[in-house]
């Protein structure tokens, strides 16, 4: 077999090849990798970076299907660095990947970078050591549950009801003010997003006081949440648990044998919600940074 073949992706094209990675990667191997594809296609919709224009790092192999890739994230204040490779990656291979990501930032002038690694993957540390990466302390909680353990859909405060974004298209969309007017258009750019699995909590006169935004990939029948927030006149109201409840009904029904959530292990808030709903923490990642 022909070793595999850099390629330089973009826009469009950059979307359709990282969903089809990550894809095969959750596939290969149930929990193993550091992103499902609803995740990184959220960065994409979120709002709009001067990394959109990047043309990102990919591998391909003779048939070309990706192998890995290098995904460049400009965050503002960092800029993420993000290997993607196949969960059976030989040590070799990794480091190979890294370290061109590391020449093509660089050539792309970006010099400050950082990403998250799982605790436990040595090989990937003594990688990034060398390259001259430090460890930092930051760390996010990787978390999972299994659709057919999930809970009972949690009661909605009076006053407040619940939606799909299939059912409010009359509104501007619930995270538009928050991020950019096109979000919505952005959403729609991506091949995992559903309308009925964006959904909102709106008070008696139609604002928004909760959201979260699932994903789900039937290629691995695998879901995802990513974002949720509840605004800050509507906390402590049951909201946020009524939204990931539903949410997981919903993923569930579309087809979803397991569902993920990332958080962060110092907000109460989090780290009390997602265990208490059923979500068992599996993984810790760290983050490093050159």
């Amino acid at each position: 077999m022909d070793a595999p073949r850099e390629q330089l992706l973009v826009g469009g094209a950059y979307l359709e090849a990282i969903t089809e990675l990550l894809q095969r990667c959750r596939k290969a191997h149930p929990t193993k990798g550091q992103y499902e594809p609803g995740e990184m296609l959220w960065w994409w919709a979120e709002i709009p970076r001067p990394t959109d224009s990047l043309e990102q790092l990919f591998w391909l192999d003779e048939s070309g299907v990706p192998e890995a890739a290098i995904v460049l994230t400009d965050w503002r204040e960092w800029v993420s660095m993000d290997p993607i490779v196949m969960p059976d990656a030989d040590p070799e291979w990794v480091a190979h990947v890294v370290e061109r990501g590391l020449a093509h930032a660089h050539e792309a002038g970006l010099e400050s970078l950082q990403l998250e690694v799982d605790s436990e993957d040595i090989a990937m540390h003594e990688v990034l050591t060398q390259a001259g990466f430090a460890f930092k302390e930051e760390a996010m909680i990787e978390a999972w549950l299994d659709a057919d353990r999930r809970p009972p859909v949690s009661p909605l405060a009076e006053g407040y009801r619940l939606f799909g974004r299939d059912e409010t298209q009359h509104l501007p969309h619930h995270m538009a003010a928050r991020h950019h007017r096109d979000l919505e258009q952005r959403l729609l750019e991506t091949a995992l997003y559903r309308a009925d699995l964006d959904l909102v909590v709106l008070d008696e006169v139609d604002e928004w006081a909760a959201y979260g935004l699932c994903w789900y990939d039937e290629e691995s029948r695998t879901g995802a949440v990513e974002p949720m927030r509840t605004d800050d006149a509507h906390q402590r109201k049951g909201l946020a648990r009524h939204i990931l409840t539903s949410g997981i009904a919903r993923l569930a029904e579309a087809g979803a044998e397991r569902i993920k959530i990332v958080f962060e292990p110092d907000n109460p808030a989090s780290s009390h919600l997602y265990p208490d709903v059923g979500f068992e923490p599996a993984k810790r990642t760290d983050t490093w940074a050159r």
